[in-house]
């Protein structure tokens, strides 16, 4: 048992691609965590997905000892955090478990948008923040201006900065110290054993792993447990340590992070934020974890192949307990069957969740086109939740429709405002208010829709400002809008792959685009098809794709002309009766790249 005053929980927080994991990598050698022979440029984003896109999508524990000058011997209990805005869930649960935060900036970009929001996550929660300058060995660091950022917009002095390089270890082991001496060490506030879930994962052949920090309390191998959300007792089969793989130990005891391993077999059963207690003598205040996460965008997620639906749904299943943020639901379509209605925090968490389905379950899908969570509000007075536009009521039963908003916070060049400002304004988008930050940048405050930002927002972002702008936004409420749906028939009959709910303005081009990608895609028949986009039931873009033409006088050889035209009349007049009754089946693979391409 680790004497509580010599133990130290923290994480680092920074805006995306400021270093976190990289200081961590010097905390982990210098600590001699990891041998020489097994350290690795960010050792902690242990699966491939993030070290493609060189990002943290995972919060990722570790348990490091640490021999202050003092002469005493720390237990540092370090979680690594993403640094992208649809991964601050993430952030939130891992501040829960810490009593302290590195807040790590740039010193050659500075205070970015995710810096300021995670800030203020941090002091939320009632954490030491320890300020941290990283990159200073770069030609182009401005140690000084950052600083003085870091002073103005997060009212921090100056001179409590940490100055470090992260790549060379330069102040590494100043911040050591200095998270000895500032950052506290955990309290008892209970006599009864409470532990918080902060995640999770499944392990395919010891079941669901827990991943938790003690408050109160010990926590043994072979001790009865209750998980207070669900009422359900289990028996520990292991406990141990994050070291930064795991570590098996007796026990686990307050103020400690870790991980528990119990005859836990299905992972609905784990929820994130619960209370850990002895089931023998349990506690009946449980911790207060974290607010429930809503989710943000929906889209439907379908196998390629239908029979392997039940493959989809036991994936599902086992990748909630790794992503609590994740959410979904059973639903079905005419035109591609089972699948799930899905819910993400935003676009990247959208990308993420399905490549890691395809690439750690093995799973070929089809996603439909991204929706927000609509408030309708009927004629009767009554109000619906719709995030689906298939299940949109009747227009004539409507009396308005209410999208999602939310705070959108931009930092840019002072020479890109006027491109930025319209960039905004084509989104729906109205500017508040507008901060000088320094001689080169501003801060933008603005409201705007969250269906907005959903496609293709970022990539304009990034090209309007050459890649220098960053934004962070926060939910703001719901507003009324003049909403539509779009829906594309083929011959006559709607398509509900292609259905989507936007606003009037742009309603008219989305149809354009959907009917010109659809006239390349179905093949054509024995008869004309019309591809049309009706808004409101009425047609606001049309496109045919012509019909097939048999060659019905290719074998008629010699005689009157009019022995052809006979011919030429029968089979017009079979082309008219089948119009009338014939149906056009749309081939898989036209939906998968409609949708694939983002048409629309």
């Amino acid at each position: 048992m680790t004497d509580l005053s010599r133990i130290r929980n923290f994480s680092i927080i920074a805006h995306i691609d400021h270093g976190k994991s990289t200081l961590a990598d010097r905390m982990l050698e210098l600590t001699q965590t990891v041998d020489q022979r097994n350290l690795k440029a960010q050792l902690l984003d242990d699966m491939d997905l993030e070290r493609e896109r060189g990002i943290t999508i995972k919060a990722h524990p570790v348990t490091m000892y640490y021999t202050a000058k003092d002469g005493h011997r720390y237990m540092f209990n370090l979680i690594d955090t993403p640094g992208h805005v649809d991964f601050s869930y993430e952030v939130t649960r891992s501040l829960a478990a810490c009593e302290g935060a590195i807040l790590i900036v740039d010193a050659t970009q500075g205070v970015e948008a995710q810096t300021v929001a995670n800030a203020y996550l941090a002091e939320g929660q009632g954490l030491a923040i320890l300020p941290v300058i990283n990159k200073i060995d770069v030609k182009t660091a401005n140690v000084d201006e950052v600083a003085h950022q870091i002073e103005e917009i997060l009212a921090t002095p100056a001179s409590d900065c940490y100055k470090v390089s992260a790549k060379t270890g330069v102040g590494v082991q100043e911040l050591l110290e200095a998270l000895v001496h500032q950052v506290p060490p955990p309290k008892v506030t209970n006599d009864r054993t409470r532990a918080l879930v902060f995640d999770s994962e499944y392990d395919s052949f010891r079941g669901g792993i827990t991943y938790v920090r003690v408050f109160d309390g010990k926590i043994s191998k072979g001790d009865r447990i209750r998980l207070l959300g669900t009422g359900n007792d289990y028996e520990v089969k292991e406990v141990g340590f994050f070291n930064p793989g795991l570590v098996p130990r007796p026990s686990l005891s307050a103020g400690e992070v870790g991980y528990i391993i119990s005859n836990i077999r299905d992972p609905a059963e784990i929820r994130i934020g619960d209370t850990v207690t002895q089931a023998r003598m349990p506690s009946d205040q449980p911790l207060t974890g974290f607010k429930d996460v809503h989710p943000m965008v929906f889209s439907g997620i379908y196998p390629v192949d239908t029979s392997d639906f039940e493959k989809l749904r036991f994936s599902l299943e086992k990748y909630t307990l790794n992503d609590s943020s994740f959410t979904y639901m059973p639903e079905s379509s005419v035109a591609l069957g089972l699948g799930f209605r899905c819910g993400f925090l935003g676009l990247l968490h959208m990308e993420v969740v399905q490549e890691r389905l395809r690439r750690e379950y093995d799973i070929d899908l089809i996603s439909t086109y991204p929706n927000v969570v609509y408030r309708v509000h009927r004629t009767n007075g009554q109000m619906e939740i719709v995030e689906n536009p298939t299940r949109l009521p009747d227009w004539t039963e409507i009396d308005h429709i209410e999208e999602p908003m939310i705070k959108a916070f931009l930092i840019c060049q002072n020479e890109i405002i006027g491109d930025m400002m319209q960039l905004l304004m084509d989104r729906r988008g109205v500017i508040e208010k507008t901060e000088t930050l320094d001689s080169r940048r501003l801060m933008l405050t603005c409201v705007l829709p969250l269906n907005e930002i959903l496609i293709d927002f970022h990539d304009k972002l990034k090209s309007v400002s050459r890649g220098y702008a960053s934004m962070d936004y926060e939910h703001f409420g719901y507003q009324e809008s003049d909403l539509v749906k779009l829906e594309i028939l083929v011959h006559g009959d709607p398509v509900e792959a292609f259905s989507s709910i936007l606003h009037r303005t742009k309603a008219e081009g989305r149809g354009r685009q959907l009917c010109e990608a659809l006239k390349e895609l179905i093949p054509p028949a024995m008869f004309p098809i019309a591809v049309q986009a009706s808004v409101n039931k009425k047609v606001v873009a049309r496109t045919t794709i012509r019909a097939m033409r048999k060659d019905v006088t290719a074998k008629c050889y010699g005689g009157d002309i009019t022995r052809k035209r006979k011919l030429l009349e029968r089979q017009k007049e079979g082309k008219k009766k089948m119009k009338q009754i014939g149906r056009v089946s749309i081939p898989q693979d036209a939906f998968v790249k409609v949708l694939k391409t983002g048409v629309g």
